[in-house]
């Protein structure tokens, strides 16, 4: 069930979160679109005959989808959140394989885990990751969570390929000290002095979503985690719910 009283739409588009097995195989069909076969990312779960991808997180997780009411209530976006009070029997999130978490623990915040975030390719673009978004702030807000984290991937897993970029985000966006996550491990060896920058090829080189984050005021962990099974490198980023929220709604009232 939803957490509010009115799940976000605009035009066709609504929001809701997975509530039936078919829900779920929907969101990881499209996983498996984008970060299979798009991205060329595998992993031991994956299940390339059924064409879905998954792991042993999904079953705690929650599942915000996106649906294209005209296309038979079509799949066309997913997000997966974790509430802190829910991590597994374990206290474990997904990020703690990447990342340590131990100052978002210790912070005595409440927490809220996203990842898995995709958008179909035909819906890129326009309204659909903003959408996502006001459903994230008005879920966030329902769950009282205060910080939401989460591993954003580049494309690719050299980090020398990667150095501007990720050199430029750890120079200009590098969280506070008192909630600073490190990669596993945290090798800054490919992080580049600040002045020997190439700031517009750095800033060219941060993938589109993790821009929008940074817009939204985002900060970022210390290192990079190269998950050579995804063909990604991870940084972790660490947002505020009450910025979130704020430009959410403001997203809304320039579709609306």
């Amino acid at each position: 069930m939803w957490p509010v009283s009115s799940p976000p739409q605009v035009g066709t588009l609504s929001t809701r979160l997975a509530s039936t097995p078919e829900d779920l195989r929907a969101a990881q069909a499209l996983r498996y679109r984008v970060f299979v076969q798009e991205l060329g990312g595998d992993g031991p779960l994956v299940d390339h005959d059924a064409g879905l991808e998954q792991d042993l997180f999904d079953p705690v997780f929650d599942h915000l989808l996106l649906i294209d009411t005209e296309r038979d209530e079509t799949v066309v976006g997913a997000y997966r959140l974790l509430p802190g009070d829910r991590v597994g029997s374990d206290g474990r999130f997904y990020s703690d394989a990447e990342f340590d978490l131990a100052p978002l623990r210790q912070s005595g915040r409440r927490l809220l885990e996203l990842g898995r975030s995709c958008v179909d390719p035909a819906y890129r673009g326009g309204v659909a990751m903003m959408l996502m978004w006001q459903a994230l702030a008005e879920y966030a807000v329902a769950q009282r969570a205060e910080i939401l984290f989460g591993a954003a991937s580049f494309p690719g897993a050299d980090l020398a390929e990667l150095a501007q970029p990720l050199s430029w985000l750890h120079h200009t966006h590098l969280a506070a000290p008192e909630l600073r996550v490190r990669a596993r491990p945290c090798d800054l060896a490919h992080i580049v002095p600040a002045e020997c920058l190439d700031s517009r090829t750095a800033r060219a080189g941060v993938p589109p979503l993790i821009r929008s984050y940074l817009r939204l005021g985002a900060s970022i962990g210390e290192g990079a985690f190269v998950d050579h099974a995804f063909n990604t490198t991870d940084v972790c980023i660490l947002l505020d719910v009450a910025r979130l929220s704020r430009h959410a709604q403001n997203l809304i009232g320039r579709m609306g």
